[in-house]
């Protein structure tokens, strides 16, 4: 199992956007959306690390799970700005989501967004995972959460047994995990 590390997200966005043109991805997506459309995933993030995340839902697409990410979907919006509107228009798409994933990087600190997000979503649903991305390139699966978000289980990747693509893992610790699939149906990870 490994966490995803920032070069390998870049790397799958840059693919994507040596295939396409950026304005392209984003017109097939605004084209594919809908308001009422429901995600697997809310993808809790820093706009500066626009990039990644791009690579990150790609990524996580072709996994088969669908993500929400605000300026992919709802480019309209304006975050710079808290307003009443804004905050109902996101717990809006948050009421939408199965789940919450907490995209960890090295700009997720100064991020305004994100800790309302989290707090939203803990309380609405609960099915809260962090997301680290590790910005070297080491193959771990280890994280350890500092202060209030080492009380969540974190993400990582890997191919199941006898199946060609990775998938996604909710963590405990590293010895107490459990396939996706599972924590979205309200299962709780257990020790291997």
């Amino acid at each position: 199992m490994a966490l995803f590390t920032r070069d390998e997200l870049i790397s799958r966005a840059r693919d994507e956007v040596l295939t396409k043109s950026a304005s392209a991805i984003l017109e097939k997506e605004a084209k594919a959306f809908s308001g009422d459309k429901s995600f697997d995933i809310f993808m809790s993030h820093s706009s500066l690390d626009a990039k990644e995340i791009l690579g990150l839902k790609l990524q996580i697409n072709d996994m088969g799970y669908s993500v929400y990410v605000d300026w992919i979907e709802d480019p309209q919006l304006d975050r710079s700005k808290v307003t009443k509107e804004t905050a109902g228009y996101i717990q809006s798409r948050m009421r939408r989501s199965k789940s919450l994933f907490y995209a960890i990087s090295a700009n997720a600190q100064g991020s305004i967004w994100m800790p309302w997000e989290l707090g939203y979503f803990d309380g609405l649903d609960g099915k809260v995972a962090i997301l680290p991305v590790r910005q070297d390139n080491a193959q771990t699966s280890a994280y350890q959460g500092q202060e209030y978000l080492g009380l969540y289980p974190y993400i990582d990747k890997a191919k199941p047994q006898g199946k060609p693509q990775p998938t996604l893992w909710i963590h405990t610790d590293p010895k107490t995990y459990i396939l996706f699939d599972y924590f979205l149906q309200g299962k709780k990870p257990h020790k291997h």
